[in-house]
């Protein structure tokens, strides 16, 4: 049976959520590369974010035509992307909560006194329980901001191929916002600055090579040498810390950079799930020289920012 026969067959038998549960197997446990090399496997594949991570690891066997197929892969799932991130990332731009109600049902604005409040009237002393009829929220006031930077430095061994496709989307949801001038340097053990493309991640994404050597403390150094205002600047790294440099030269610059006012943030991940795979003990050191170690999600990176914006 070949790859598109199977594929056929998967198609007809299931339904979508397992289609896609399969074509995710076949990728990532049985390294079934033809279903993002093959141009008959491409034309009927169902594009996700596990066949994108599988596109970008592979796209330098394809030939041009393999390539304007899995384009198709890589501009669906970015676009899905943007749709379901660029509003959570906005709104952690919007304000902080006010006293004032707002009608936008978000729950992170959620107001639990005033909606129990609202609500007692509907208490059932019987079932101990609370009948909600209408739900309450809090609005958020317009934050006034200076200029800030954000550079964002992102490691593209295979590894961190989740971590890649997010930083270049969150890149473009955060691209021209109020008061933060961002850009986006991917690395291995050379560095390339594409900040120029963030507005097209589906090209970008094109651009960026997995694999090879990693040299985090160049990409740091590169990173410093772009910062403007010191105090009002985050080098936000994404990276599994995995050093094949010099971490003493890596330790010296983060140094360096936070005594001289800026903020630097490890990422050991930053995707939807954000579960990290790390050398914890770089990470430690880094952390010991001032950096905030952690792993976050796409929106959780933005708060971070726009909590920093906001002071």
């Amino acid at each position: 049976m070949t790859a598109v026969d199977w594929l056929d067959d998967v198609h007809r038998l299931f339904p979508k959520e397992t289609v896609e549960r399969l074509e995710r197997d076949a990728v990532e446990r049985y390294g079934i590369q033809e279903i993002v090399t093959d141009p008959a496997v491409l034309e009927r594949v169902e594009p996700s974010p596990t066949l994108l991570r599988a596109v970008l690891r592979t796209k330098h066997l394809m030939n041009p035509q393999v390539l304007r197929l899995a384009r198709r892969i890589v501009d669906s799932v970015v676009r899905q992307l943007l749709a379901r991130l660029r509003p959570e990332i906005r709104r952690a731009f919007h304000g902080t909560r006010s006293r004032r109600p707002s009608r936008v049902a978000v729950a992170r604005d959620f107001d639990f006194r005033q909606t129990v409040r609202a609500n007692l009237a509907h208490y059932q002393p019987a079932e101990r329980r609370l009948l909600i009829e209408r739900a309450h929220f809090h609005s958020r006031t317009q934050r006034h901001v200076t200029q800030w930077q954000l550079i964002l430095l992102v490691d593209q061994s295979g590894s961190m191929a989740g971590s890649v496709i997010h930083s270049a989307v969150t890149a473009a949801c955060l691209w021209g916002l109020p008061g933060l001038k961002t850009h986006l340097i991917a690395f291995d053990t050379q560095v390339v600055d594409l900040t120029s493309e963030v507005t097209d991640p589906v090209e970008l994404l094109m651009r960026v090579q997995l694999g090879g050597g990693t040299d985090i403390a160049r990409a740091v150094e590169y990173g410093a040498g772009l910062v403007e205002n010191p105090r009002r600047t985050i080098v936000a790294l994404v990276t599994d810390f995995y050093e094949g440099g010099d971490p003493y030269r890596l330790l010296r610059t983060v140094r360096a950079l936070v005594e001289q006012g800026s903020t630097v943030l490890g990422l050991a991940a930053l995707d939807e799930d954000a579960n990290p795979d790390y050398d914890r003990q770089l990470a430690g050191r880094l952390a010991t020289a001032g950096a905030h170690i952690g792993a976050m999600t796409p929106g959780h990176l933005a708060e971070f920012v726009a909590e920093r914006l906001g002071r």
